[in-house]
């Protein structure tokens, strides 16, 4: 694939005032957001309106009122020119069965403007970086759910767009397959400056690829900032120990000690992230704390794993968002999903 120009300091995508209402619906309610290069993650819980959002950004499906604008170009009036410059992954599957990868990706660069030669080059470019290059012969049909998002992929990058739009890239995939989408999802803008706007309910996902997030709810702006502003670090250490002979729970002898010396301990470790039981949130009040926890762990002979100044995760910024403290079901929704995206035991959806 070849490298395309990333553009700095340019907003991708621009709306104002967006809003999109259905007779009993409204999706997208006064919207306003700028978005810069880079990859950037749309999160809201499903029915937030992040599909609807697409759907106009591609000159798809008109607003109701408001503005917006794709790469400077005005989705009312240019929506054939967007889709020259944008790429783009749909959440559904729509892929023919009978046809190879090699195939079907060939068919949509076509659509896309590229000359035949052109269109077979790009492919062969475009599923080896998919990893799909082994398997371009063989029919859809025939691919695992991972290899059906990543066809999904290509056909989006095949004639080198400047945007792509990923509609829940991750969709039916196990925590291997997600991980590796990821990936994929990250290398699209570092390896060929091509910019990302990803969509996800899963807020996990967003933390780990994205430089900036945008959340939603209703159709209404929650928030939007850098991944950085959301995951500050705070004022809490997070401390993680092993247990000994001597001390079988570690975790609790250390709490206990920690407690009697007079060391602040928070609430638990964690909450819902795997191996939160042996992790201990102390608040730092300076130098004094790191050398009380080193001391009481030497002095019970247990072994320590970790102690590192903590960073905030977006589920929990999400939590304290005055639209959850007002205790809506939607708000309730949108936080659910946030252990989903952390691998779960026993989960054999196909991912490879």
């Amino acid at each position: 694939m070849v490298r395309a120009t990333t553009f700095k300091n340019v907003t991708v995508i621009a709306t104002e005032s967006l809003s999109k209402r259905f007779p009993r619906v409204t999706a997208l309610d006064r919207l306003s957001l700028d978005i810069g290069p880079g990859v950037t993650g749309l999160v809201g819980a499903n029915g937030a309106g992040k599909s609807t959002l697409i759907k106009i950004l591609l000159g798809l499906s008109p607003a109701t009122e408001g503005t917006a604008a794709v790469l400077g170009l005005d989705v009312a009036t240019s929506g054939g020119a967007i889709r020259e410059q944008v790429g783009y992954m749909p959440e559904h599957d729509a892929l023919p069965p009978d046809v190879s990868a090699t195939e079907f990706v060939v068919h949509m660069a076509r659509m896309s403007g590229l000359p035949p030669t052109a269109a077979r080059e790009r492919t062969a470019d475009t599923l080896r970086h998919v990893g799909l290059y082994e398997e371009r012969y063989r029919p859809i049909g025939g691919y695992s759910t991972g290899m059906k998002q990543r066809v999904k992929l290509a056909q989006a990058l095949v004639h080198d767009p400047k945007l792509v739009l990923l509609d829940e890239p991750t969709n039916g995939l196990d925590p291997v397959g997600r991980d590796e989408m990821l990936g994929l999802i990250r290398r699209v803008y570092t390896d060929f400056g091509i910019s990302v706007l990803v969509t996800s309910h899963l807020l996990g996902e967003l933390e780990r690829t994205c430089d900036h997030v945008v959340v939603i709810d209703g159709g209404k702006l929650l928030r939007s900032s850098s991944t950085s502003d959301f995951t500050q670090t705070t004022a809490t250490l997070a401390v993680e120990v092993t247990d000994s002979d001597t001390h079988p729970d570690g975790t609790g002898a250390l709490r206990e000690a920690l407690t009697a010396a007079g060391v602040t301990l928070h609430a638990s470790a964690e909450e819902g992230l795997p191996g939160a039981g042996h992790i201990l949130l102390i608040e730092a009040t300076g130098e004094q704390t790191y050398d009380l926890v080193r001391d009481a762990v030497a002095d019970l002979g247990i072994g320590l794993v970790r102690m590192e100044q903590r960073r905030h995760h977006i589920a929990e910024v999400f939590r304290t968002n005055e639209h959850a403290e007002a205790g809506t079901e939607a708000a309730v929704e949108a936080r659910e999903p946030v252990a989903a995206a952390m691998p779960q035991k026993g989960d054999s959806r196909d991912g490879s």
